[in-house]
């Protein structure tokens, strides 16, 4: 009687079997960093959609005996010079504050976009003229811009999603008409023109594609950087206006006691840092992500 014997396979081949997922969740787990910056999103996320699950504390309710009262138990961030829950105002804060920033991005990513392909697809007068109209942009001061606006509109969160979105707007076409000079100059543009497909299919089937790809990972770091932009109008006065609890105008709300009560100062400040860092390594790790994935 015959035996059959079975040969354990290679441990090169278990490797290979092993599922994709227990793979990409191993090389999550090699970097704290992003593990970190993913649980703060989420706290964010949580703050702007259920603040309720958060803290029960109403943003606006006064306590006037206890005013300007240093952190604590019953307060994790201290209270205001009216009593205010600080802790309730910069979560209830967070919606406003976060849709500021995403607004921002969204606005100025869409004209970048805009702008960026008209200066390199388009006829050469009108690449002359965007180009110009980039750079004057470019040059143009963001806080000169923000009075412009709230001098039209007067102070809102409008105005600072605006106001932010055409300052920041020129850079990002820059970096767009970048890509796609590159993707126009590219083997695979040439290949496609050599074998007679139209200009208009090629730019939208591989110019614009290859091009926007990476602003997927900008998005998320010009949320970030948004939101600084927003709150430091907003600290000028410049944004939506106090008692609201958006962080820029708990800020601007603030600076009036930052000797006898630098909490209110130094919390919302440390709270947009956050986000920035959040919003920066977030969208870092996803750009290496799309460099990898397009070797």
């Amino acid at each position: 009687m015959s035996t059959e014997t079975v040969d354990s396979p290679p441990s090169g081949r278990i490797e290979r079997d092993r599922p994709s997922r227990q793979r990409a969740l191993t090389r999550i787990a090699a970097r704290p960093g992003l593990i970190l910056a993913t649980v703060f999103a989420a706290l964010f996320v949580l703050a702007a959609l259920a603040p309720g699950a958060l803290t029960r504390t109403d943003p606006m309710a006064l306590d006037l005996g206890h005013s300007l009262a240093a952190p604590s138990l019953a307060h994790p961030f201290g209270t205001d010079e009216q009593g205010r829950d600080l802790f309730a105002r910069v979560v209830h804060g967070t919606r406003l504050s976060l849709g500021i920033g995403l607004g921002a991005a969204a606005v100025s990513l869409a004209l970048a976009v805009v702008l960026g392909s008209v200066a390199s697809l388009g006829p050469r007068w009108l690449r002359a003229v965007v180009s110009r109209l980039i750079e004057i942009q470019f040059a143009f001061p963001t806080l000169l811009l923000a009075l412009l606006l709230v001098a039209i509109t007067g102070p809102s969160a409008v105005t600072q999603v605006f106001a932010v979105a055409i300052g920041t707007a020129p850079g990002y076409a820059r970096m767009i008409r970048g890509q796609i000079l590159q993707a126009k100059g590219s083997a695979y543009v040439e290949a496609a023109l050599a074998l007679g497909h139209p200009q208009g299919a090629i730019v939208r089937r591989h110019v614009l594609p290859n091009a926007v790809r990476p602003l997927v990972s900008v998005f998320a770091m010009s949320i970030g950087q948004s939101i600084v932009w927003a709150s430091s109008l907003a600290f000028l006065g410049l944004g939506v206006a106090p008692p609201s609890p958006e962080w820029g105008a708990l800020l601007d709300a603030g600076r009036l006691y930052i000797v006898h009560a630098p909490w209110l100062t130094v919390v919302p400040g440390l709270v947009i840092v956050v986000l920035a860092v959040v919003a920066t390594t977030l969208g870092n790790h996803l750009r290496l992500a799309l460099e990898r994935g397009e070797r």
